[in-house]
């Protein structure tokens, strides 16, 4: 096994050495591009109808099959997004580009979250049905359906794998052991077994358990990290307004460059915040709509709008916090990186219960992402081949590469995760704005149907025939109108009377 860990090391190594640099230039500038052009063409939907993902999200909670529930979906998506990339992501882009990053963390997010509403939505329309009653989608399929470009969706489901099913799980056990070292000095070959037997008995245990511990871990540990944060924003009250405006005033300084054939357009803090802020809220990466796609809902622009909350929620919510834990610190040492320094941000404000604390809720985080990024793995080794076999030989896989980021340096895990995100990401953005025209469609059957006052649309396939030529599964979309208006009453009398009354008034 150490041969096979140095052969990957080398060849990490040399795509770094000789590729990243103008792989990130690129895919910083179509990122930026097409977050762009989704928020001009769907009017602003991350701001208009930020009020209703919220509504979608809270009520999303029932589902009638062995699918997960709109709320599950969000929960696994979340799992994913937050994580590393809130705690250690956020520190190393804070060391590479300074304060200045934290904007461009934020303008990732803000214009993002029309494009992971596209792709969301996307996933949705173009989802399968699988014989357990359960769903799967994702890029991959809406490659195949809506561009009928089968081998494109191939090549993207492969680097799909890599991505979540290698790379950023190593990056997740990785910063695990960091963190434990720190705080509690625990041996990394140990902690990496131990992660990869726990990741094993979940992730054999297939993606509807995924979907029942991720909505049980989410929610806990992001409140828990919140309060903490909260706590310390507190003693650091009159601190807050010079904070935000540094952050500004660092954003827009050019003067530190960064190299590559792009150097001269962007600045060290601009880039080092667009990564790390991908990487952390994946938008338009490609990720989250497999999360999406697993959700039965009556509307695919729907989970679209969940999924852009999540967004909303990993980068200006948590990932902010963690930015003012570390800005807020004083006289840091400056060799520190990762999770290190935000374990001593959190020692300066608290003291040693902070080193501890963090070690502990990145547990939480981490192992959550871990076991949410191998649900959207492996949602697209079954698009390439769904046999059971291929299934088994790809989780042992998992379980070896959450064993590989526990044993190697941070250095080359992160190089990892870099460089195949961003063949990730473009092949996804270019596929979302080429099917544009569709998500526009949706998002215009939606917001007619709420303007009509239908609190909760219902979105009918036979309403848009032109669809049905795209490689829409008429049988998912398909809604009896009478059905229609039946789902409505009930959902009003459940809205009205309590469980006992709706009863009587049904007998």
């Amino acid at each position: 096994m150490s041969r096979i860990i140095e052969h990957l090391q080398t060849v990490i190594e040399w795509i770094n050495t000789n590729v990243g640099g103008t792989l990130w230039d690129i895919t910083t500038l179509v990122l930026l591009g097409v977050g762009l052009f989704f928020t001009m063409t769907t009017g602003f939907v991350q701001l208009r109808l930020l009020p209703e993902s919220l509504r979608e999200m809270w009520f999303g909670r029932g589902s009638n099959s062995n699918a997960l529930t709109p709320f599950q979906a969000f929960a696994t998506g979340l799992a994913s997004r937050v994580g590393v990339g809130n705690i250690g992501g956020v520190a190393v882009a804070i060391t590479a580009g300074g304060a200045g990053a934290v904007f461009w963390m934020w303008v990732t997010a803000l214009i993002g979250m029309a494009s992971a509403f596209a792709e969301s939505s996307l996933a949705q329309l173009y989802k399968v049905k699988n014989p357990d009653t359960t769903y799967r989608g994702g890029p991959a399929y809406y490659i195949t359906q809506g561009l009928r470009a089968h081998w494109l969706a191939v090549i993207f489901a492969l680097v799909l794998i890599f991505t979540f099913g290698f790379a950023f799980n190593a990056v997740q056990s990785n910063s695990i052991v960091e963190a434990t070292h720190n705080a509690w000095q625990w041996n990394a070959k140990y902690v990496g077994i131990i992660l990869a037997v726990l990741a094993g008995v979940i992730i054999f245990g297939g993606v509807k358990r995924i979907g029942q511990v991720s909505a049980r871990l989410v929610p806990t540990m992001a409140l828990l990290y919140l309060i903490i944060v909260a706590v310390i924003m507190l003693m650091n009250i009159e601190r807050i307004p010079i904070l935000i405006s540094n952050i500004f005033k660092r954003a827009f300084d050019f003067q530190a460059i960064t190299g590559g054939f792009f150097g001269a357009i962007f600045s060290q803090a601009m880039l080092a915040g667009i990564k790390r802020g991908l990487f952390s809220n994946e938008a338009g990466m490609g990720s989250a709509p497999n999360a999406a796609a697993a959700a039965e809902v009556k509307h695919p622009a729907s989970q679209g709008l969940i999924q852009m909350l999540g967004v909303f929620v990993d980068t200006i919510v948590v990932c902010s916090c963690t930015a003012f834990v570390i800005l807020l610190a004083e006289n840091q040492n400056p060799d520190l990186n990762n999770i290190s320094l935000t374990q001593a941000s959190l020692k300066y404000h608290i003291g040693d219960l902070g080193v501890h604390f963090l070690a502990f809720i990145l547990l939480l985080f981490a192992f959550s992402s871990i076991i949410g990024n191998y649900a959207y793995a492996e949602s697209n080794v079954r698009f390439i081949k769904n046999n059971r076999w291929i299934i088994y030989i790809f989780r042992f896989t998992v379980v070896f590469f959450v064993y590989f980021g526990a044993v190697n340096s941070a250095q080359t895990v992160w190089d990892f995760a870099d460089n195949i995100m961003a063949v990730m990401a473009l092949i996804n953005l270019v596929a979302i704005v080429l099917l544009s025209p569709i998500v526009l469609e949706l998002l215009r059957d939606y917001t007619h149907q709420l303007q009509a006052g239908i609190l909760d649309p219902v979105f009918n396939i036979n309403e848009h025939p032109k669809l049905l030529k795209r490689g829409v599964d008429p049988e998912i979309w398909e809604y009896d109108p009478k059905a229609k208006i039946a789902v409505q009453y009930i959902d009003e009398l459940t809205s009205t009377f309590s469980k006992e009354e709706y009863l009587i008034v049904e007998e």
